[in-house]
């Protein structure tokens, strides 16, 4: 028979100690509820995986549009909102047009163009704002003509970079002379500046002269860009059509506006013997209907005001001449308009008449003054613009004499009666 196994201590010391070896292991149990758990979290992150992903596209579409929307000039300007000043460079005065190619460029005074640094919240010069910061190198280039877009009153270096209009391939510069020049005192003078090439080229078909610190040159706060207005550069050959203003008494009839050169209204008029403006000025003064009858009912109403407006912009010059009529002498100047009608020894204004007979008897003087214009006696304008003497005058080879008195009606002469209210 098997002998007992006794329960000692050695046995005891071995179960506790294969308990605690049990202990420190995972029990089966939670092996698999870990397994569940690992099992359900990755379903669920396979579950959500796709609104995730949609809630992610969503938000990044979001942003996306948001950077993309926004115009490139705001994203910029936010960049340069910490470089902002009150200052921009501007041109004095506008431009002399049309402009051609090889033509120097000058102001509507005819004078050099002009540059100044201005201060915007002011709308003063700002020399004296500058003096920390002359001198500054400053760069003239051609501009998109419609540069820039719309009401837009600002803009960036970068926008007005790239509106910088370069030559054609093959072709010089398309803007020489003075491009390159420094500010100094708030102010500069551009002596020369020439484009040598046509505008009908580019986009708009005009350009626009700009005026920037050259980049890199300069460090401070930013002096916004000038520009000027949009102009058409033409080429030179159109030089010969060009309308003068102001015209002078000797241009070609066609040098006004409406009168294009060979054209209808120039053919009419030189019919006429009407070939330059002065010729044109002297029929407009004595008989305006008739100028009108010879341009014909081609010429508008409003043509006609825009023409004769910009007839009347010639300067007469001081030159005056003499015609004398049955009982008065007018002194008219360089395009047959009355200047005063002396009769005895009193001098007259046209406005002074006020009776209807003595203007239409005044007028019908002017007019065979017309007819002989060439017979007319000439001599200069005294400072006042009349007749040197308060009396009625002979002019002969320059010496002014006194004229005999007008006969009475019994010598079959009309007798003159100037003076309110009426001359004759």
């Amino acid at each position: 028979m098997e002998a007992k196994r006794h329960w000692d201590d050695s046995d005891e010391h071995s179960d506790q100690s294969g308990d605690k070896r049990i202990k420190r292991l995972p029990s089966f149990s939670t092996v698999i509820k870990e397994a569940v758990m690992a099992n359900k979290l990755q379903k669920v992150c396979f579950a959500l995986e796709p609104f995730l992903r949609k809630v992610v596209r969503e938000e990044v579409g979001t942003l996306m549009h948001r950077i993309y929307s926004c115009p490139p000039r705001s994203i910029q300007m936010q960049i340069e909102a910490t470089d902002q000043s009150s200052l921009k460079l501007i041109f004095r005065r506008p431009l002399s047009q049309p402009i051609f190619t090889g033509t120097k460029i000058e102001d509507i005074e005819n004078n050099p163009l002009q540059i100044l640094v201005v201060d915007t919240n002011s709308g003063v010069e700002a020399a004296s704002a500058l003096l920390r910061l002359l001198p500054i190198k400053l760069e003239l280039v051609a501009l998109e003509g419609d540069f820039p877009s719309g009401v837009q009153e600002d803009w960036t270096g970068d926008e007005f970079q790239n509106k910088i209009v370069k030559e054609r391939t093959g072709k010089r510069p398309l803007v020489v002379g003075d491009v390159n020049v420094t500010l100094r005192d708030g102010v500069v003078i551009i002596h020369e500046l020439i484009f040598t090439d046509n505008s009908s080229w580019g986009k708009s078909g005009m350009f626009r002269i700009g005026a920037r610190v050259v980049p890199g040159s300069y460090d401070g706060p930013r002096i916004r860009e000038a520009m000027t207005e949009p102009f058409k550069v033409k080429d030179h050959r159109g030089e010969s059509y060009k309308k003068h203003h102001p015209p002078a008494l000797d241009d070609a009839v066609w040098r006004l506006e409406k009168i294009g050169k060979g054209g209808k209204f120039h053919n009419k008029l030189a019919a006429n013997n009407i070939n330059t403006v002065q010729d044109f000025l002297m029929l407009l003064s004595v008989d305006p209907d008739r100028l009108r009858e010879i341009l014909g009912q081609g010429m508008t109403d409003r043509a006609w005001e825009v023409t004769t407006n910009h007839a009347k912009t010639c300067l007469v010059g001081d030159k005056r001449y003499v015609h004398r009529g049955p009982n008065c002498d007018l002194v008219l100047d360089s395009v047959c308009e009355v200047v005063s009608i002396i009769a005895g020894n009193n001098t007259y204004g046209l406005q002074d008449l006020i009776n209807r007979d003595d203007r239409a008897f005044v007028m019908q003087l002017a007019r065979e003054a017309y007819e002989h214009w060439h017979d007319l006696e000439e001599y200069e304008a005294s400072s006042n613009g009349d007749v040197p003497l308060n009396q009625n005058v002979q002019m002969t080879q320059g010496v002014v004499e006194p004229l005999p008195p007008y006969a009475d009606q019994e010598n079959g002469s009309l007798l003159c009666r100037f003076g309110p209210p009426q001359l004759f």
